[in-house]
């Protein structure tokens, strides 16, 4: 991840209109879907709905030692809040495409584009931006730090917005001072925009990282989403 500066107004609105068209019954990523495109998403991945882990994150035990940006001109305004068995933020996303050279991450569709990420896969080759679904989250600081909660690369992350619900995994950092940000994968699973240079979405995303978990592999999105789902109950029985 890399800090950045997006103007997101005409994206935010395709992208609600495109949310707004999705079918209920979508499901899954569909190859070769265009960038900017009202791309399929699930409305829910597993059996926690959306509203009832919204249910539990109504209010904030702030963690975190200050609050972080959205971007580099907001102000800081996102607490690190935590709950029994996960950490969550409320923020915007901007669309990571760190990560292997694909045909939809790469230098020529991305200028802050990077082609590596902070957590690999079993193979030991950077995650694949565009395929797998994954969150990143703020390097280490005196702010907070991720480790000593209890989150880890692979960790697993549920992710919501407008009733959907995604799973993915921790597999990126980013700056010290800026918070809300996930893969081309995650973004276009639950209907954002994934161009990384003008898509995402400036707020409305839940994240709740759930601790001391981890998919296996790294890569397997199947993975993180069934101990995704059995975290998920865990959490809603527990707070």
């Amino acid at each position: 991840m890399r800090s950045r500066t997006l103007t997101l107004t005409a994206a935010v609105g395709a992208a609600l209109l495109a949310g707004a068209t999705l079918p209920a019954n979508a499901s899954g990523l569909t190859a070769g879907s265009g960038r900017g495109a009202a791309a399929p998403a699930s409305a829910q991945e597993g059996s926690v709905s959306a509203a009832a882990l919204l249910a539990k994150v109504t209010s904030c035990s702030q963690i975190s030692n200050g609050k972080y940006k959205t971007d580099d001109e907001t102000s800081a305004t996102v607490p690190v809040c935590g709950k029994n068995g996960a950490v969550f933020w409320k923020a915007d996303m901007d669309v990571d495409c760190d990560g292997q050279r694909t045909s939809k991450c790469s230098e020529s569709t991305d200028p802050w584009y990077q082609d590596d990420t902070a957590f690999h896969q079993s193979d030991g080759k950077p995650l694949r931006a565009d395929t797998l679904p994954y969150v990143v989250v703020p390097s280490s600081s005196s702010i907070w730090n991720y480790g000593s909660a209890g989150i880890k690369g692979g960790g697993v992350v549920a992710v919501i917005y407008q009733n959907k619900v995604e799973y993915a995994v921790v597999g990126d950092t980013g700056p010290t001072k800026i918070i809300g940000e996930a893969s081309y994968a995650t973004a276009k699973a639950v209907g954002i925009d994934p161009d990384p240079e003008n898509g995402g979405t400036d707020s409305g995303v839940t994240y709740i990282l759930f601790k001391n978990s981890k998919a296996s592999p790294i890569e397997s999105h199947s993975a993180a989403v069934t101990l995704g789902d059995q975290l998920a109950q865990t959490f809603i029985r527990n707070n």
